[in-house]
């Protein structure tokens, strides 16, 4: 039986941990190990990872798969999945949407949840047998159940080339939302969702390390997720809602 209460201190600990790291980091100048396409890595995202990696090896049994290292050893029904630094190109050009996010998972099935926005000092969380939280505060997700009265986040994945077919449809889609947001973050974006800023996050081809925190919040504040279709880098088509919006 898995005690979701002392696991999720320990998920909370190292988010802060990793966040106080980027913190006393962020004036540095940061070493750029890799810059292609549409997708960026920082030295800062290895050396945050590592620390919480540690710190999740040190007190937990469960294998990791992270972002920038990959698994630590063979996953099995239990894992965290870490995204030491979600939101990498806003950090570099001081764009404060970003966070470390952590998730406990039970298969495809997120179970525990932190995000860590270091930027404001917010720390998103929950477990599955408990309401979400913004620090100490409960959070829910909106009310609100018509497209073009709400609010859509989304992204385009960090992928080289898109067919004009892709861009046909996503634009479709957009024109039956009231309001589009690409913030950069699919963390942050998640997050949105579960405290009632948004009502839907939706992107195809995103990492499972950038939405399973994400996900398990948004559940608990009384949303819906659908995470699937996961490719063998562990890409994945994800749709968080609040429940109540027609999809």
């Amino acid at each position: 039986m898995i005690e979701f209460t002392s696991f999720l201190e320990i998920a909370k600990s190292a988010a802060k941990r990793g966040g106080k790291f980027i913190e006393d980091n962020k004036d540095q100048d940061q070493q750029i190990l890799f810059d292609q396409g549409r997708d960026i890595k920082l030295q800062i995202d290895q050396d945050v990872e590592k620390i919480i990696v540690s710190y999740l090896r040190s007190q937990t049994p469960f294998p990791i798969l992270a972002e920038e290292f990959g698994i630590t050893e063979e996953l099995g029904e239990y894992y965290w999945v870490v995204d030491p630094l979600d939101g990498t190109s806003n950090f570099l050009r001081n764009i404060p949407i970003s966070c470390v996010s952590i998730a406990l998972m039970h298969n495809l099935d997120p179970i525990i949840g932190v995000i860590y926005d270091f930027n404001h000092n917010d720390l998103y969380y929950s477990h599955k047998e408990s309401k979400a939280f913004l620090n100490d505060k409960e959070i829910t997700v909106s009310n609100l159940f018509l497209k073009n009265k709400s609010t859509l986040v989304t992204g385009i994945p960090a992928k080289t080339n898109y067919s004009d077919d892709e861009f046909k449809r996503m634009i479709i889609n957009f024109q039956a939302w009231k309001k589009i947001r690409m913030i950069g973050s699919a963390a942050m974006a998640s997050v949105y969702v579960a405290s009632g800023r948004a009502e839907t996050y939706q992107e195809h081809g995103i990492f499972l390390w950038d939405v399973a925190a994400g996900a398990a919040i948004v559940k608990s504040a009384g949303g819906k997720i659908q995470i699937d279709n996961m490719q063998a880098d562990y890409r994945v088509d994800a749709i968080f809602t609040n429940n109540k919006i027609e999809t």
